[in-house]
């Protein structure tokens, strides 16, 4: 069963993704800052990180290059899932370290196929 870590500050975001997740048979374990979604995955390494990019404190972008400079963590897919939709938010997000990124809202009947072909890129 893979393992995904979510970082999200929203609750309600974090709510949602889990139920769609759960319900696909993914383990979902949740941080509500960057910080701490860090401190969680040096503990536990996930087989995939979903990463909100507008957080407080640490934004999703330089957390994901804080991952990206761990050699334990470094290997594991960020995903950015965000509200950000400007034109060049993606290519910021990729230039970051992120292997992808999925716009919020999410699509609900997409989203699992999304991150299961994130899950294919470690293989």
């Amino acid at each position: 069963m893979p393992r995904i870590l979510y970082i999200e500050d929203n609750r309600d975001n974090r709510l949602l993704v889990r139920r769609i997740l759960l319900s696909e048979g993914f383990e979902v374990f949740e941080a509500s800052s960057a910080e701490e979604g860090i401190a969680l995955a040096e503990a536990d390494p996930p087989d995939l990180i979903l990463m909100d990019v507008n957080m407080p404190t640490l934004d999703g972008l330089t957390a994901t290059g804080h991952i990206r400079n761990n050699e334990r963590l470094r290997h594991i897919p960020v995903v950015a899932l965000t509200a950000n939709a400007m034109r060049g938010d993606r290519e910021k997000a990729l230039d970051a370290g992120c292997d992808g990124y999925i716009q919020k809202p999410i699509d609900v009947d997409r989203f699992p196929t999304e991150v299961l072909r994130y899950l294919n890129m470690k293989k």
